[in-house]
């Protein structure tokens, strides 16, 4: 989109500054031809002072002075072209000014003013450093670009203890490529934070890094794929909203073995409003041939990913940021087949469909409904598309009350699903309630926050099962 905005601006010639922030990192270190390309700009800095130089020399000769630095400005592009082939910016429509310190405020002035003298498009090449200022966060850019809590004196990271999905994830990966040599990952510069670091060392030659470029990466992989080959492409879930075309057209459409892990699905609290995973399910399951899946625990990830290995077409797995509540630990663990769900427990009085991390929440809520002689049913439904239909229509005509609990917005995700299961098969009578989240854009805030607010904690769960039973 940015190449596309300065290919119009050029063409059009618009008078408008446009700012080009280059730190050389994007969330890992950047890659690709553009990179290159501004790697070249930055040893500009020697023709900048160059020229600055021998300005000062040229205007202190007495008469011919200013009509030799006339004559020189005149000739600049051409001087530019010797010294900088391939001016990128400038052969599309752009002045280029820079590269200048991005941490010098009297130089940015400078430049600033002299942007606004030209009566054409300009590029102000800026380079700053990431992290500037704090020692820490210069020497690791990465790291520190989404940090949790840290010790400000040492820089290190205060972790909490335990797995979290992107670690697990990074780790299965590593060992079913060590069997499958078909296996390749794809990352969309998000290499550490998707888990991927450890398979980007042992398999240098099966891992890609594509830069920020979403859509390339799931193009690619539908090409691999197509090639015979198995590609695992981890990201976040925001970010796959950026793909959705390649994802419908280059592997849906040719129902290709492309196995798309999505990170961060659900809230991501410190993360913002911008990255809430909260629409993956709905715009995945609009898609025809694709199979979405959601582990209940970091146990069945694993079995999960194993599972997609042998499977067919387009997979979706969906998991949260970081690692289980662990509230309750599962112990059943039942082998996976395709579109089965996994009954947990077995009830009379209300049937309890959860999904993902969802589960465990369901699993607490039963437990609490025991302690009140209630008798609750749990399914986890392992699949969101295609679902259990014959599991899910045995329960509800069973228990004639059902509730739903997942980490996505209301609209065409599972309350969605077991909706047109009722209502598909006729279903009567049956007393439902759907906890997910509202059909707007969630604020930033801490996910136990939010889900207080939402009505997806646990003690909201269980009191508005509890309201329904009582009446």
């Amino acid at each position: 989109m940015a190449l596309e905005a300065l290919n119009d601006v050029g063409y059009t010639g618009t008078k408008m500054t446009v700012v080009l922030n280059d730190n050389e990192m994007s969330i890992s270190k950047s890659v690709g031809g553009m990179n290159m390309l501004l790697s070249r700009l930055r040893t500009k800095k020697l023709y900048t002072k160059s020229n600055s130089y021998a300005k000062k020399i040229i205007l202190k000769i007495p008469k011919v002075g200013k009509p030799i630095i006339k004559f020189t400005q005149n000739v600049k592009r051409s001087i530019k072209q010797l010294i900088i082939p391939k001016m990128f910016f400038e052969e599309i429509g752009f002045t280029y000014l820079g590269p200048v310190d991005g941490h010098n405020i009297s130089a940015l002035e400078s430049i600033f003013k002299k942007s606004k003298q030209i009566d054409m498009p300009v590029l102000i090449h800026v380079i700053t450093k990431k992290g500037k200022g704090y020692k820490y966060a210069e020497e690791n850019p990465d790291k520190f670009h989404s940090i949790g809590k840290f010790d400000i004196d040492t820089g290190k990271e205060i972790k909490k203890n335990g797995d979290t999905y992107s670690k697990i994830f990074g780790e299965t990966i590593c060992k079913l490529a060590k069997t499958n040599k078909k296996i390749v990952g794809i990352t969309a510069s998000m290499k550490d934070g998707t888990g991927l670091t450890e398979f980007a060392k042992e398999f240098p030659d099966r891992f890609f890094d594509v830069g920020i470029a979403e859509q390339h990466a799931l193009g690619v992989s539908a090409g691999l794929a197509k090639s015979g080959m198995i590609p695992i492409v981890p990201i976040y879930s925001s970010f796959y909203q950026r793909a959705y075309d390649q994802i419908i057209h280059d592997i849906a459409i040719q129902k290709l073995h492309v196995i798309m892990c999505v990170d961060r699905a659900g809230l991501v609290g410190a993360d913002g409003e911008t990255h809430q995973g909260l629409l993956d399910m709905a715009f995945f399951r609009l898609i025809p041939n694709v199979t979405i899946m959601a582990p209940k625990n970091l146990k069945e990830l694993k079995d999960m990913m194993k599972f997609a290995i042998t499977a067919y077409g387009p997979i979706v797995i969906r998991y949260p940021r970081g690692g289980e509540e662990g509230l309750i630990k599962i112990k059943s663990q039942k082998p996976m087949f395709y579109g089965k769900a996994e009954k947990l427990l077995d009830g009379k009085d209300v049937s309890i469909i959860a999904i993902g991390k969802m589960v465990e929440r369901a699993m607490w809520v039963a437990k609490e409904l025991k302690k009140r002689g209630i008798n609750a049913e749990v399914i986890n439904t392992r699949f969101l598309k295609p679902i259990d239909k014959n599991c899910m229509m045995q329960s509800i005509k069973k228990t004639k009350f059902v509730v739903t609990i997942e980490d996505g917005t209301i609209i065409n995700g599972l309350a969605s699903a077991i909706n047109e299961i009722i209502l598909n098969n006729n279903i009567k009578d049956v007393k439902k309630i759907n906890f997910a989240y509202p059909d707007k854009f969630i604020r930033q805030g801490s996910i136990e926050e939010l889900e207080k607010i939402y009505g997806l904690n646990k003690e909201n769960i269980l009191k508005q099962i509890e309201k329904i039973i009582e009446k």
